[in-house]
């Protein structure tokens, strides 16, 4: 990067931030949780109920072909009574590991949900960081949490200091949202735009959603959709957040109660840091194209890294040397964006002066 940066090819301070699933050396069958050992128990039970079905009906037939056949079912039945005393083995130490998951080809390669249903892989949370302009990598990391929420802040931080932009702005999509990582970005001077996640159901039933409540920060109160201001009432801390609470008593008489809330009186909830936060909204009202830059921007390095990594992806087991083969494919990435932008020539010259 530092020579990207002699480069100018860094010059832009805008990057985009997402992570992606790569496979590791791992098969979903060598994979356990606590649910998939109950599925693979449940399905072993009904396969011994089947045998010991099919068991009972070759013991009313007498010929020689019935006594050959409840040989190689008793055969099965020894084999699925093995595999049931494995599998309630490995239930007693997927409970005792420290995040109830075991591995047993990479014992670092984790369960990973992706997209499709069904469609879960065992592998690895590649983070990467790519600038808009020329689609070159500047930072990466290899983790084996499956979400992106805690990313946000670290990987911002290693895309600020890899650029030498101390006013980065970072593209990230809505896996990332999360108050105290937004606020972590802010006070290092990172501004971060990313879609806020709709987990509120009350837009899905037809209701107001708390952004159809706008806030008065001269008189700290907030305006309903029907006009009615909704006053501070008290302020107390859950979770480690310091929130603040505000309705009004005037949701009683109100025609669009119906449309608010099914409680007494609709009540909005305001984080103290709520100010940061809406400030992502405006640079995301701002930039109605920031998704699609970011998608056009990161997307396309990971499809290529895959690309050349094949089908199975990480040729190696643990964390450790994943992260290696994983800089590795960065390494080359690079380089191949670089002698694209810049032709050989001038890239050999650069590095010989």
């Amino acid at each position: 990067m530092v020579l990207c940066r002699q480069l100018g090819l860094l010059a832009g301070g805008v990057v985009a931030l997402d992570g992606s699933r790569f496979k590791a050396v791992n098969t979903r069958d060598r994979n356990f949780t606590p649910a998939a050992v109950r599925r693979r128990i449940e399905q072993i039970e009904a396969s011994i109920a089947r045998y010991l079905a099919a068991l009972d009906t070759a013991d009313r037939q007498e010929d020689e072909v019935a006594h050959v056949r409840k040989v190689r079912i008793a055969e099965r039945l020894d084999a699925l009574r093995m595999r049931m005393r494995e599998l309630q083995a490995m239930e007693t130490l997927v409970e005792a590991a420290p995040d109830r998951q075991i591995s047993l080809t990479d014992p670092d390669a984790r369960a990973m949900a992706t997209r499709g249903k069904g469609t879960g892989m065992v592998g690895y949370n590649v983070q990467a960081v790519v600038d808009t302009e020329h689609h070159l990598i500047v930072a990466h990391e290899v983790t084996n949490v499956g979400h992106d929420r805690t990313q946000l802040a670290h990987m911002s931080r290693q895309g600020q200091v890899a650029t030498g932009h101390e006013a980065l702005s970072v593209l990230a999509d809505r896996g990332y949202f999360s108050g105290e990582e937004i606020l972590a970005c802010d006070q290092a001077g990172i501004a971060v735009t990313l879609p806020k996640p709709l987990t509120s159901g009350a837009k899905a039933e037809g209701r107001f959603g708390k952004q159809d409540f706008v806030y008065e920060a001269e008189a700290d109160t907030y305006r309903c959709p029907a006009g009615e201001q909704l006053p501070y009432r008290y302020t107390n801390v859950e979770g480690g957040l310091t929130l603040r609470r505000y309705w009004t008593t005037a949701c009683h008489g109100c025609a669009l109660k119906a449309r608010c809330t099914p409680a007494k009186e609709r009540r909005v909830t305001r984080w103290e840091h709520e100010a940061v936060l809406e400030a992502v909204q405006r640079r995301l009202d701002a930039d109605p194209h920031a998704m699609r830059t970011r998608r056009q921007t990161v997307e396309h390095v990971f499809g290529t890294l895959k690309g050349w990594m094949g089908a199975t992806h990480f040729r190696t087991r643990r964390l450790k040397n994943v992260a290696t083969e994983m800089s590795l494919q960065v390494l080359a990435y690079n380089l191949k964006r670089v002698l694209a932008i810049l032709g050989v020539e001038p890239l050999l010259t650069t590095l010989w002066a």
